[in-house]
């Protein structure tokens, strides 16, 4: 059985500067094509892409106007944007996620000769520093498995959570299709300087301000200045 082709599925938005480049210098070697979605960049985000992903078959879509105020729209977008490509293996990763640096090319080639599964779920570690991950009440995403590789199947109707915000990545209906667990792990670096997580409490002030589709003791525990962190060790 040959391995499925990978295609990675990624929204960006002013990345310059931030986790993008690196990020895409890192999984260049998992995938196959990407299908990226610019959600108004007014950066160099778009050079970015390019340069880091130059060799790849690249599908870049730029909206003139951001639509994260209504995230279910923009994830909508992603996916029929990705399933246009006619892909095996869908890759959703936001551009401040990264996999563990040994997790290799090696490894994705025997998760993909297989008829079993479906679904990978890893572990998303919500890094509050460089080299320190959030373990509290409020952050332990890290305890959990989550989807974020999916063989794409064309005999199926995908259904959405319907709200604005916290929609999902992908839709509801891969709940149901076969899954494995896989041991390694992804470092999320989006609440890692302490910029990122006073944006992040506005940000979430604006679009959610009754947290009627968040945790409001998480939104108010970000700005915390001495949380419970922990030391990342590969």
């Amino acid at each position: 059985m040959e391995r499925g082709k990978v295609t990675l599925s990624m929204i960006v938005k002013n990345e310059a500067g931030r986790y993008l480049h690196e990020a895409l210098t890192r999984h260049r070697s998992l995938i196959d094509e990407a299908v990226i979605i610019d959600d108004g960049s007014t950066d160099t985000t778009p050079e970015i892409c390019h340069e880091a992903l130059a060799g790849i078959p690249l599908k870049y879509i730029r909206n003139d106007a951001s639509k994260f105020h209504n995230e279910i729209t923009l994830r909508k977008q992603q996916w029929d944007e990705t399933i246009q490509t006619n892909p095996q293996w869908i890759l959703n990763l936001d551009a401040d996620e990264m996999f563990e640096t040994s997790f290799d090319r090696a490894q994705i080639d025997r998760m993909l000769i297989q008829s079993d599964y479906d679904v990978y779920y890893f572990r998303l570690y919500d890094m509050w520093s460089m080299t320190q991950y959030r373990e509290d009440h409020y952050w332990q995403a890290h305890k959990f498995y989550r989807p974020f590789l999916v063989r794409y199947r064309s005999d199926v109707s995908y259904l959405w959570k319907e709200t604005p915000q916290h929609c999902g990545r992908f839709p509801l209906t891969i709940v149901q299709f076969t899954y494995q667990c896989h041991p390694a792990r992804i470092q999320h670096y989006g609440w890692s300087l302490k910029k990122d997580r006073e944006f992040k409490y506005d940000r979430y002030q604006l679009l959610d301000p009754g947290a009627r589709y968040g945790w409001k003791e998480q939104y108010d525990s970000i700005l915390e200045e001495s949380p419970n962190l922990v030391d990342w060790e590969e």
